[in-house]
């Protein structure tokens, strides 16, 4: 883009937009004001109710909140129960999560047999979508062009703003379909544009799951382990939903409440999801961790690493934050069960990747690092690792690029969208509009001639 202004001309205007929108942070205090709408605890205000997924991460006894092991529901079924099921049955279970999610109830056999062929169906790009509008404007980020491919598909659309179930089902159905394509397509043509690799396409092979085609598609070769395949289809299981609180979901209730069509609520969504305190914060463990493997000599020596721990909090390394990234949640305090789950399986494909020394690491920092954010920091809750933690390693050593870590995470997570903006819908609630007290003082209006020169 270009720029018209000289670059002081912006920063003075940028020190103006500061100084006269910065708010004394007391009065967050003094007006209870929920920042992030959630307590000094981290309980989230209550804002609407849902029967799509149900997050536990303490119990209740003599009216006092007791921290406990997280607990993920998926329409009431228990997240380790799902995966549990279709892991010991050897089947890849995301399709199965999607119709849990959508419709309220495990499939039958037939039934989701069914669903899967509906999905398939559902996989086609409108005719000169790849050339026209994916190949014409490569991004260098893979969640913007996804947006505008979310965006232009309504364009495509016959009934776009036509928001009866039914519709909006057959929509969110094939976006679901389409976000592997989109994302893959998109990595593609910015990897053939911006590092002069050569441009490969692979249109997907019906008779796969998602996640194997996710792989199938993304490789030169097509080819991937069976392992790999049921890792990332586990990851994808996990990522699929996560209450109505968190900032993309809440997203989508918000912009459908106002009853918008469903590409601009998607697109919004997603919009979301890309901010690295969001979806974008795997890839921040993953180059946290590359610059600890280059910091820290020796991989097996605790103190070495807790002193590059120690540095992170005191924002003396990697990118100075003072942050331990995967390290902590808004919910959770004693455990997340969706990094519990990854956990368990990370181990599997590390051994066939040859990756022992560096599992070992991520094991040491997620000892270590609760007792040292204890130490260094004054927390109101406890601190555990999330999802993030692992999932980036994971994604790593898939040889994912970085650039798909977090539409990877949207890959899943349209399946939660589209459940909550069906839900948003059939309960057509008032559009979401929460209070924000104004705290300016009020000014009279001067004429231009009278207004005095800085």
């Amino acid at each position: 883009m270009k720029n018209d202004y000289q670059f002081d001309e912006i920063e003075e205007l940028a020190k103006k937009c500061h100084k006269n929108n910065s708010i004394d942070s007391n009065l967050y205090a003094k007006y209870d004001v929920k920042r992030g709408l959630r307590d000094i605890n981290g309980k989230g205000v209550l804002a609407g109710l849902t029967e799509v997924s149900e997050i536990i991460s303490y119990t209740v006894m003599d009216m006092d909140m007791i921290p406990c092991d997280g607990k993920l529901y998926y329409h009431g079924v228990d997240i380790q129960d799902l995966v549990k099921g279709f892991m010991s049955e050897r089947r890849f279970g995301f399709e199965e999560t999607i119709y849990l999610l959508l419709f309220g109830e495990l499939p039958t056999e037939t039934e989701l047999d069914d669903f899967k062929k509906v999905l398939v169906d559902m996989r086609e790009l409108p005719n000169g979508f790849l050339r026209d509008i994916i190949m014409k404007a490569p991004s260098k980020d893979i969640m913007n062009a996804m947006s505008r491919s979310v965006l232009a598909l309504y364009s495509y659309d016959d009934q776009p703003n036509n928001t009866s179930i039914q519709n909006v089902l057959n929509q969110c159905l094939h976006l679901i379909s389409v976000f592997p394509r989109l994302a893959v397509y998109a990595y593609q043509t910015y990897n053939h544009y911006y590092n002069d690799k050569s441009l490969i396409i692979h249109s997907p092979d019906p008779a796969k799951s998602i996640a194997e085609n996710i792989l199938y598609m993304l490789r030169a070769d097509n080819h991937y382990t069976e392992l790999e395949a049921r890792i990332l289809d586990l990851a994808l299981v996990l990522h699929a939903e996560h209450g109505g609180g968190n900032n993309s979901t809440f997203t989508t209730h918000v912009v459908t409440s106002s009853g918008t069509d469903t590409y601009s609520a998607i697109a919004a969504s997603l919009g979301s999801l890309k901010g690295p305190k969001h979806g974008g914060a795997n890839i921040k463990v993953t180059e946290m961790f590359n610059d600890m493997k280059e910091k820290v000599k020796d991989w097996d020596n605790e103190d070495e690493i807790a002193d590059y721990l120690k540095s992170l909090l005191h924002k003396e390394a990697f990118d100075r934050q003072g942050l331990i990234y995967g390290m902590g949640h808004a919910v959770y305090s004693v455990s997340d069960p969706r990094a519990r789950i990854l956990k368990h399986c990370v181990e599997d494909l590390a051994k066939e990747k040859g990756l022992d020394k560096e599992l070992r690491l991520y094991k040491s920092v997620e000892r270590l690092a609760p007792e040292i954010i204890a130490r260094e920091r004054k927390i109101y809750k406890g601190v555990c690792i999330n999802v993030d933690f692992y999932s980036g390693f994971i994604y790593d050593m898939l040889n994912l690029p970085h650039e798909l870590y977090t539409p990877m995470f949207a890959m899943a997570r349209i399946a939660g969208w589209s459940a909550h903006r069906l839900e948003e819908l059939i309960n057509s609630g008032k559009i979401i509009r929460p209070a924000y007290k104004a705290v300016c003082k009020h000014n009279e209006y001067i004429p231009l001639e009278s207004r005095d020169e800085e």
